[in-house]
């Protein structure tokens, strides 16, 4: 079945997120490292930290407010759609979506205020939504 018509498990996990950004050059701070998720992406333009809110101190330059939904892996990489078959319907809700990717599976960042909306437009489309324990 290709992934565009695959429905997919997803689990929303239970702490809030920000996504901060610091200049390509910059070390990468200890508090980026710690947590359940974080995610850290460096490039020449930029280095991007994805962490628990808590974790994110002030007087950084962060966007708060994001939850995480983990699609239910794993996935070869050479799958084709999976990302798509998420994202379609989320975008056909006007909701934003940052998404990370590893190399087992793929995590979808959406803003803490469309949460709501992000549940219901994955779940019209036929994708399972679970809260975790902690949720």
């Amino acid at each position: 079945m290709p992934a565009a018509t695959r429905r997919f498990e997803l689990t929303l996990l239970p702490e809030r997120f920000a996504i901060s950004r610091f200049a390509a050059d910059a070390p990468i701070p200890a508090w980026a490292t710690r947590g359940p998720f974080f995610s850290v992406t460096r490039t020449g333009d930029e280095l991007s930290i994805v962490s628990e809110l808590s974790r994110a101190p002030a007087g950084v330059q962060s966007q708060p407010g994001w939850r995480v939904f983990k699609v239910h892996g794993p996935f070869v990489l050479s799958e084709i759609g999976v990302l798509s078959a998420l994202a379609a319907p989320l975008a056909e809700a006007k909701i934003s979506l940052f998404a990370i990717s590893t190399f087992d599976t793929d995590y979808l960042l959406v803003a803490g205020e469309t949460l709501s909306a992000a549940i219901h437009a994955l779940g019209q489309a036929g994708h399972a939504i679970h809260r975790s324990a902690a949720e």
